[in-house]
């Protein structure tokens, strides 16, 4: 494309500059030989009065030797004969007779082609007939500044052709140079190389391709961040009914059956914390949309039916449970599967990192604009909490995966809450979700937005220096 607009740049100039060069130069030429033709007229004319006057040899031969023409031997004087005088010469003729004869019969000036140039002849009236002042033109003189003149035309036209090359150079590498970062960028993300993207620059209409091009490589990033994400929760949803089998497995007591069952299930356990892990350090740092945006279900409803799935657990292992806050329906802006998701995930936890026979609790409280979901334990309780929400982190509990907490912010975040992790009454550790309900209706701020303007107005009003 830029060679192409090279050559057509090229070839457009080069006619353009013909097509006004050439005239131009053959005008020029005919304005030279205008020129020496007038000078000669005008040197011609300046003899008339003397003619008109006189015909004495010697006082028209000082008029003539006064001119310029006359000085440098390029003008002559032809009178005819009359009353018995005999024809008078002056000076060095080169035209012939008959274009002198010629010259007299029309009364009026013409232009002789004469050896080394062309010779005017002006017919001026006397008293004995008609006089003809001769005035040699020579041909460097009629193209005197013409040579100049075409080389500064040639000139001219080089340097616009030199230009208009150089500005459609310019004008293709200014079109080139985007549609090859684009298509490196569409190489780079075939490759695999997610992060490629493309300056916004260039014509119009690259600009938008490779505006286009970016929000295609960020959907793609986003879908591949979502599949991934997606694979991680459900890869983590396994680990509940893996936990029911480890402890079924613990109640099975001593045999080559149980432990075989109680290898399979570890062995199966160890499979999908590897899959959690590998789909975790494979996902970019994007966070997914929430999940349960647009839809809804009965918080207390679902809370209950998880509850009698646990309960049964927590009686094998000498658990005590306590429910509240779900006696009466429980509206939230959360998919029925998310919460279950969410609920599985702090209660798996329960049984996965306190021992047997620690006591939990669910409570839920609904307010005007939030409902609170706080799953509380007896247990040792954790060391780190910002540790613990960090999606991934896996260094918190020995056997986590760091996700099944994450599962739990993602679905608070997606409302405008958020989660907190604390010490509970029970002495052990509190997990309070805070789920808004009209979190749409404050841009998705939630109490996280409501604790940062606070913070601001609180940061304004200190004094200086505190």
């Amino acid at each position: 494309m830029r060679w192409a607009l090279v050559k057509v740049s090229l070839a457009i100039t080069a006619m353009v500059v013909i097509a006004f060069a050439v005239p131009l130069g053959l005008v020029v030429r005919e304005m030279a030989s205008d020129r020496a033709f007038s000078n000669a007229e005008r040197q011609a004319a300046a003899i008339g009065p003397t003619l008109s006057i006189t015909t004495d040899r010697e006082q028209l031969e000082k008029a003539i030797a006064s001119t310029q023409a006359g000085g440098a031997g390029r003008m002559a004087v032809h009178i005819p004969a009359a009353d018995g005088q005999k024809a008078l010469e002056l000076g060095e003729s080169r035209a012939s007779r008959a274009d002198l004869d010629g010259t007299r019969r029309r009364g009026r000036a013409s232009v002789a082609e004469v050896t080394g140039g062309s010779a005017l002849l002006q017919p001026t009236a006397i008293a004995s007939g008609t006089a003809v002042v001769e005035v040699f033109v020579p041909e460097g003189e009629k193209s005197n500044g013409v040579t100049t003149a075409w080389l500064v035309l040639g000139g001219v036209g080089v340097a616009l052709i030199i230009g208009s090359v150089a500005i459609a150079d310019r004008l293709g590498v200014r079109m080139v140079q985007p549609a090859q970062r684009l298509a490196g960028a569409a190489q780079d993300l075939g490759e695999g190389r997610l992060g490629a993207r493309v300056p916004e620059d260039g014509p119009t209409e690259l600009r938008s391709a490779a505006v286009a091009f970016n929000a295609m490589a960020d959907q793609v990033v986003q879908l591949l961040a979502n599949e991934r994400e997606m694979a991680a929760d459900l890869s983590h949803r396994l680990r509940t009914p893996l936990t029911v089998l480890r402890l079924n497995a613990a109640s099975l007591g001593e045999g080559p059956a149980a432990e075989q069952t109680r290898a399979a299930v570890e062995q199966l356990e160890r499979e999908v914390d590897t899959i959690i892990r590998t789909a975790r350090e494979q996902k970019p740092q994007t966070q997914a949309a929430g999940a349960g945006a647009g839809a809804g279900c009965d918080a207390g409803e679902v809370v209950r039916e998880r509850m009698e799935f646990w309960s049964a657990l927590a009686e094998d292992e000498g658990r005590r449970v306590r429910l509240a806050g779900v006696e009466r329906p429980v509206r939230i802006p959360v998919a029925r599967p998310e919460l279950v998701a969410a609920l599985d995930a702090m209660l798996g936890n329960v049984f996965r990192h306190t021992p047997e026979g620690t006591a939990f609790a669910v409570d839920v409280h609904n307010g005007e604009d939030a409902v609170i979901i706080l799953v509380s334990d007896a247990g040792p309780g954790i060391t780190d909490p910002e540790a613990a929400l960090a999606r991934g982190n896996s260094g918190v509990r020995a056997g986590s995966t760091g996700l099944g907490l994450d599962i739990v912010r993602r679905l608070a975040e997606s409302t405008g809450g958020d989660v907190r992790i604390g010490r509970s009454v029970l002495g052990g550790t509190e997990v309070r979700v805070w789920i808004a309900l009209d979190g749409g209706r404050r841009g998705g701020q939630g109490r996280r937005g409501h604790r940062l303007g606070r913070r601001k107005r609180v940061a304004a009003k200190r004094p200086a220096g505190v």
